[in-house]
């Protein structure tokens, strides 16, 4: 007897089937290659072959002959079949010891556990030799009856209808108290510039400026410090603070929680320092009835959430449209098969219909007219033409002759056919479509964990440097205090040095908090 051994090959650059037809016609011809399976999706081979007569990275580079780039992959346990079995008629913990122990001598089962508690069991099989038809038919050849764990096909777990309704409610919020502020804002915007021209052109006196800078409605003041524009702010930041805000202060709370700090934090921090530090300013200023209106940031906040959650809303938008087309894929893939027994010169001698988790490597499936393929195999007897259009796009149908390979899901038209598995369960070509898609939803764009890692250093270092700003003039104003004066305009000449001081560093560093947050980087 000769040892026959496996191995699997990673093959880059196939794009069709014929790349894989290409590979295992010129494979087989080789000498000490006892068979070999090609998958297209995963981009795996399978290859039998005789370790006295071949090694793993001669066949590799016979791949690479023909012109596509192979590896040997070293950890060859991904072949391992594994079967979640719900078992009923279990008693005791002898049942469950039965059970184990008779699956462990089986040949072909590498790993058992079986689990009283929840009536399922856990089996490693090697496909090459057992299938799960079997170890099911141990089990109840055993006196208890077993069924295969229901999967849920419904890709449930990728619908993102929620997160979308989520992100367009806080979008639509922040937009509605959005534009009145930025509206507030250009007004400002313009009138200044005016003021400015004009003082340019008449040479007036600051005196009198200040007089017309006061008339103007907005700056208008309806107590002592809080002119109409600041409190017309105000009123509209409060709503956006909390409802469009609201789901990132619970993100951010939880990546503080596990002391890390992602883009969430950063808006929270920004948005609220914002909020509070122009909401205590007012506050301040009206404490003191100052003539002069305090600079607030309340245009801030509402602006970056209408942003940002527009971005989070399309994101989840772009991800459901992907989740749908997964949806149907999943729903594409057939869910029985019947499976065959022939005698010899192809006789028919039984058939059953069986869960499509059941098929194993090498059964004999009968496809009707009509019918979808369950697995993906290689035709054995009849001719059909065949609709491969879920994967090739081909609306035509394709001439199926005995030697053949057939896809999973695709839908046999008029003959019938019988086919071998190849490749079945999670390998088919279907499944790891699915899978692929899967992977890419759950996966982050590179740029997308590089922004994340980089504002894990940037808050710390920008709150650093506003600590920095605060310090650095609250010392400057004690050493010289004339410079603060030249640039804190409107000061109330009431209050001290000390509290001018200290009230300018204040201010200095929330802007540089408000203004250096990456904002820009959350936003792209």
């Amino acid at each position: 007897t000769k040892t026959i051994s496996k191995c699997y090959v990673q093959v880059t650059g196939m794009t069709c089937a014929s790349c894989v037809a290409n590979i295992e016609r010129n494979l087989r011809r080789e000498d000490g290659i006892h068979s070999i399976l090609v998958a297209l999706m995963a981009g795996k081979a399978e290859v039998r072959y005789n370790p006295a007569v071949i090694h793993p990275a001669a066949i590799a580079e016979l791949i690479r002959e023909l012109g596509f780039g192979a590896t040997v992959m070293e950890n060859c346990g991904e072949g391992d079949g594994i079967l979640e079995l719900v078992v009923r008629g279990m008693t005791c913990a002898s049942c469950v010891h039965k059970i184990e122990s008779t699956l462990m001598k089986t040949n072909g089962v590498l790993y058992c556990s079986v689990a009283l508690a929840t009536n399922k069991a856990h089996i490693k099989y090697d496909p090459e030799i057992i299938g799960p038809r079997d170890v099911i038919q141990v089990i109840k050849d055993l006196g208890f009856t077993t069924s295969l764990v229901k999967k849920d096909r419904s890709a449930s777990h990728l619908d993102h209808k929620q997160e979308i309704r989520q992100w367009k409610r806080s979008f639509v919020v922040s937009l509605i108290f959005c534009i009145p502020v930025m509206g507030l804002m250009i007004y400002m915007m313009v009138m200044d510039s005016r003021l400015s021209d004009a003082h340019a052109h008449h040479n007036m006196s600051n005196e009198e400026m200040e007089a017309l800078h006061s008339s103007m409605f907005l700056e208008y003041q309806l107590l002592p410090g809080l002119s109409v524009m600041n409190f017309l702010s105000f009123l509209l930041c409060v709503p956006v603070q909390i409802f469009g805000g609201w789901h990132f202060y619970i993100q951010a709370y939880k990546a503080l929680k596990h002391k890390t700090a992602n883009m969430d934090v950063l808006i929270v921090l920004a948005t609220s320092i914002a909020f509070v530090y122009s909401f205590v300013i007012l506050l301040v200023a009206m404490a003191e009835k100052a003539k002069v209106n305090p600079v607030t940031f309340f245009d801030t906040p509402p602006m970056l959430f209408v942003f940002i959650s527009l971005g989070r809303w399309l994101e989840h938008v772009a991800k459901g449209k992907t989740s749908e087309a997964l949806a149907r894929l999943i729903s594409l893939q057939a869910t029985e098969a019947t499976i065959v027994t022939l005698g010899p010169d192809n006789v028919l001698l039984s058939e059953e219909q069986v869960d499509v988790e059941l098929v194993q490597r090498g059964d004999i499936v009968r496809v009707i007219p009509g019918g979808k393929f369950p697995v993906d195999g290689r035709v054995i007897e009849g001719h059909s033409m065949v609709d491969e259009s879920l994967i090739t796009g081909e609306a035509m149908p394709v001439t199926k002759k005995p030697g053949n390979t057939v896809i999973a899901g695709s839908i046999n038209q008029n003959g019938s056919l019988l086919i071998s598995a190849t490749h079945v369960g999670a390998d088919t070509t279907l499944s790891q479509i699915v899978k692929l898609v899967e992977e890419a939803q759950t996966s982050k764009a590179p740029i997308q964990q590089f922004a994340d890692k980089l504002s894990g250093y940037f808050v710390p270092s920008i709150v650093a440097v506003s600590v920095v700003t605060l310090f650095a003039w609250i010392i400057i104003g004690f050493v010289d205090f004339e410079i603060v004066e030249k640039y804190f305009l409107g000061y109330n000449k009431s209050i001290s040095a000390a509290e001018v001081i200290i009230r300018f560093a204040f201010q200095a560093s929330i802007t540089v908090l408000c203004i250096a947050c990456p904002c820009s980087l959350g936003l792209a």
